[in-house]
């Protein structure tokens, strides 16, 4: 009797799981499947075909919102990285109290509606006579972006002795070779990581982009947006594939490097 209760307990736990990831997957698969349709229509299936996808690329429209949105993705990725490290380093000195209350205001961005943040940026940004545009997407994203570097370093920065700093100038570096010879090796792999989630984000934000880019500017986010306010055309379909495989594969690489870190870390400690 407890073993037909254990296994129709696992039944429905399997059952449970597999309704969890077609909800959040099927409309993912469908958009994926309707992209390789041949025919426009989104119900019947008319052929394999590729056409799509060389029409996205032919299109002048996509392939600038594509180029706006890599070259804000690793502006913004690179400028938070750098900014962030240094805010992690200053954070990290601070004394208990201050650095809880810190680290508490650090993560409002997080949190906080990224409306509410769209809103917030456009209307300062008007307030001080900056007109909307590349560099207004530009700022906001490193904006959004440092508190996640901030998050992927500070452990890195826990982690470390802080005796090995002490240690390198008693060996007579100064300062600055400390810091690039012991302290940015110990924390290198959370700034990766950190550049990494920063340049996820930003490919993958339509909200804040929105509010701040005014009419000279379009993400590939906004773009997909503006081409579903007509006629859903199928390119929409092969744009929105391919940038759900590019958000896929750089949360694959920081969730393996993670997982590798985990390990190394553990065996470190078992020697």
């Amino acid at each position: 009797m407890n073993k037909i209760r254990q296994n129709f307990r696992r039944f429905l736990q399997d059952f449970y799981l597999v309704l969890i990831m077609l909800f959040l997957y099927a409309p993912i698969a469908t958009m994926v499947v309707l992209s390789f349709n041949s025919s426009k229509s989104r119900t019947q299936w008319g052929g394999f075909t590729l056409q799509w996808y060389t029409q996205m690329f032919a299109s002048r429209n996509i392939m600038a919102a594509l180029q706006n949105t890599l070259l804000i993705a690793f502006l913004s990725a690179l400028i938070a990285t750098i900014i962030g490290t240094a805010a992690s380093i200053a954070i990290s000195s601070m004394k208990q109290v201050p650095q809880t209350i810190v680290m508490g205001i650090t993560n409002i961005p997080m949190l906080n509606a990224d409306i509410v943040t769209g809103i917030s940026l456009m209307l300062a940004f008007i307030a001080f006579g900056v007109s909307l545009g590349f560099k207004t997407v530009l700022i906001a994203h490193i904006t959004f972006n440092i508190p996640y570097v901030i998050l992927s370093i500070m452990p890195k920065l826990r982690q470390m002795d802080k005796n090995l700093v002490d240690a390198a100038q008693d060996l007579g570096c100064t300062w600055m070779q400390a810091f690039w010879k012991v302290v940015v090796p110990e924390i290198k792999p959370g700034i990766i990581n950190g550049l990494l989630i920063a340049f996820t984000m930003s490919v993958d934000d339509f909200v804040i982009s929105y509010f701040t880019a005014g009419s000279s500017t379009a993400n590939l986010a906004m773009r997909i947006y503006a081409m579903t306010k007509k006629r859903i055309s199928p390119e929409v379909n092969a744009v929105s594939t391919l940038l759900f495989v590019t958000v896929l594969i750089l949360l694959v690489i920081i969730n393996v490097r993670e997982a590798r870190q985990e390990r190394a870390a553990e065996k470190q400690r078992l020697t």
